[in-house]
């Protein structure tokens, strides 16, 4: 069985599926049943943790797609392992989100809160995940300090008018 190679790629980011114990040297009928039943069982154990891996890999990258509209750029992509059944289980995804400024502030802050919201989307956000919500909330701000600057050098524009 190639479950030991399996698990190794799994078990990295996973750490909950434990290896298989690999003993050799059964000397009996009986002994090789029992082997075999618990093989089955680990196996079976196995792909249903797989399951649901793939199950929350799925279901965390479609909420990104969900929350991020326009900003999302392109389908979701997976990383797959094999298992024991020799199916592909998702076990890692990303999606695709445009980080970059606007041309205007007011556009920029428009658009970093929904990067911020696709990010910060999935029950649980990865560390990519909060680096990129940091990064748009970070471009956010700047966009927002430089609107700021701009309505207050457009109110003393204005007042200088009035009083002339």
């Amino acid at each position: 069985m190639k479950i030991g190679n399996y698990l190794q790629t799994v078990q990295y980011s996973y750490p909950s599926i434990s290896k298989i114990d690999e003993k050799d040297g059964y000397s009996s009928k009986k002994d090789t049943a029992a082997k075999n039943t618990n093989e089955q069982l680990e196996t079976s154990r196995i792909i249903s943790e797989l399951k649901n891996i793939d199950r929350k890999v799925k279901s965390h990258e479609s909420a990104h797609i969900a929350a991020g509209g326009d900003v999302v750029k392109g389908s979701a992509t997976y990383k797959y392992t094999k298992g024991p059944d020799g199916h592909l289980y998702a076990v890692g995804g990303e999606v695709p989100i445009d980080t970059s400024k606007e041309n205007n502030p007011e556009e920029t802050i428009t658009k970093m809160e929904k990067v911020i919201a696709a990010a910060l989307a999935p029950a649980d956000p990865s560390p990519q995940d909060l680096k990129v919500a940091a990064i748009a909330s970070q471009r956010k701000n700047e966009a927002l300090a430089e609107y700021q600057k701009y309505q207050q050098n457009t109110s003393q524009k204005h007042n200088i008018s009035f009083f002339i």
